[in-house]
């Protein structure tokens, strides 16, 4: 791990400091999605039963999974994988429904009622990767907004193995959320078969979940075409930034900073301390780590391109955080709420020694589809409130026409637009009139 010293750095080299690896976004990769999702548009099932057989090694006869082969994935289930699904969904509910929008109406002015009414997405698609590891949290992490935010068809992909099956606990957790169907797809092609649909799948609205290079700019190609479909939120690599001060326990640090690490090569992972002997007991309790895990060299790699950032204080610790707007950010300090108020930019946080990262993306309740490579500064996690719009109603009666219509009036012949003024005053002269 890289290791810096802020306040010995101009402001070239602090962005340069807290750049993340570089993105592919290739021609080759740019022209191979497109090229993809030109297949699937004009040979829909055709075109996906080709490209699932060329990608993951798997010739299938039909792209959905059939209510037997639900039920044999629940069979083959351990019940104690079964029970920590249906658990952390509880859970996910429970702190979702809570934090759900809730409809609003405001008297403005007499006679003047403004509402806001909410509506599901009507049909929304979800991706759960599997590549190098499958991802039933995931499943529960999308399909419990979008049961709760009412949505009328909720469609999944997966990718399939080569045994022509899908992850059973993948299937399994979609089932338990509400799922309503789910494909046997996955990469580039089954975005672009939820976003354009084909004979078997149906055409979304709103394209969520994480995914590879391919599935990421599959995603933004989509969102890009007007006869696309929206998406979640703009994502990169998994990262993680830890802020800890002297009396932070290094091992819960480097397990922290490992667990990001082993997600795949192009995660990030930065300690921020304003105690060098942390920095440096850290340092080497990762390694220590490291060589335990089975997906070391995947964390190795991942570690090359991270960061031990020291700092002259935890204010400054919070500055660098929120230049940075991590997707995570761990705090485990003393007094750790006493810095959450600093924090303004992250995809989700972690306060205190107890609080690993881990328990967020599986049963704290919170989401872990989350901005990364810096989008926390303007997107939020995934939430009920991603699977709704919010519709605004007004009504007025006569007398609130009365109370408003000059305004809108004025401001309609300041803005040189005479169809708006006179929509409003032929109505006024017609109550004097009738008066």
């Amino acid at each position: 791990m890289k290791r810096i010293v802020w306040k010995g750095l101009d402001e070239a080299g602090r962005n340069a400091a807290l750049a993340r690896p570089m993105q592919a976004r290739a021609s080759s990769l740019r022209e191979g999605v497109e090229s993809i999702i030109a297949d699937v548009r004009t040979r829909g099932d055709t075109a996906l039963i080709e490209l699932t057989a060329r990608y993951d090694g798997s010739t299938l006869d039909t792209l959905a999974v059939t209510e037997a082969e639900f039920a044999a994935a629940e069979a083959r289930l351990p019940d104690e994988l079964k029970a920590a699904v249906l658990e952390a969904a509880a859970r996910i509910e429970h702190f979702h429904r809570a934090a759900a929008p809730t409809p609003v109406s405001v008297e403005t002015a007499p006679g003047v009622t403004v509402e806001r009414v909410l509506r599901p997405i009507r049909r929304v698609g979800l991706y759960v990767p599997a590549g190098g590891a499958p991802l039933p949290s995931t499943a529960i992490m999308l399909g419990v907004p979008a049961a709760i935010a009412g949505c009328r068809e909720v469609v999944l992909c997966t990718p399939v193995q080569a045994n022509g099956r899908c992850d059973d606990a993948v299937l399994f957790a979609a089932k338990a959320t509400g799922v309503h169907r789910v494909f046997k797809l996955g990469g580039a092609q089954a975005i672009a078969a939820m976003a354009y649909g084909t004979a078997s799948v149906p055409r979304c609205d709103k394209i969520f979940g994480p995914g590879n290079a391919w599935v990421t700019e599959a995603k933004l190609q989509v969102a890009g075409d007007p006869a696309g479909a929206a998406i979640d939120m703009p994502a990169g690599p998994s990262e993680v930034l830890v802020i800890a001060d002297a009396d932070a326990d290094p091992r819960f640090i480097a397990a922290d900073l490992l667990s990001q690490a082993e997600h795949g090569p192009d995660s990030q992972v930065l300690l921020v301390s304003p105690s060098t002997v942390q920095l440096d007991t850290v340092a080497i309790e990762v390694e220590r780590q490291r060589r335990e895990l089975p997906r070391a060299d995947v964390a190795a790699t991942a570690l090359s391109e991270s960061r031990l950032i020291l700092v002259d204080d935890l204010d400054e610790a919070i500055e660098v955080s929120n230049r940075y707007a991590p997707e995570h950010l761990i705090i485990q300090t003393v007094n750790p709420r006493a810095l959450l108020e600093g924090v303004e930019s992250a995809g989700s946080v972690f306060l205190g020694e107890w609080t690993p990262e881990s328990v967020g993306d599986y049963c704290s309740g919170s989401n872990h589809v989350l901005p990364t490579y810096g989008y926390a500064r303007s997107y939020s996690g995934v939430s009920v409130a991603s699977f709704q719009k919010q519709v605004t109603v007004q009504e007025l009666s006569a007398q609130g026409l009365r109370n408003i219509g000059p305004c809108a009036a004025i401001l309609a012949e300041a803005e040189q637009l005479e169809a708006h003024r006179r929509a409003v005053t032929l109505r006024l002269a017609a109550m004097d009139a009738a008066a």
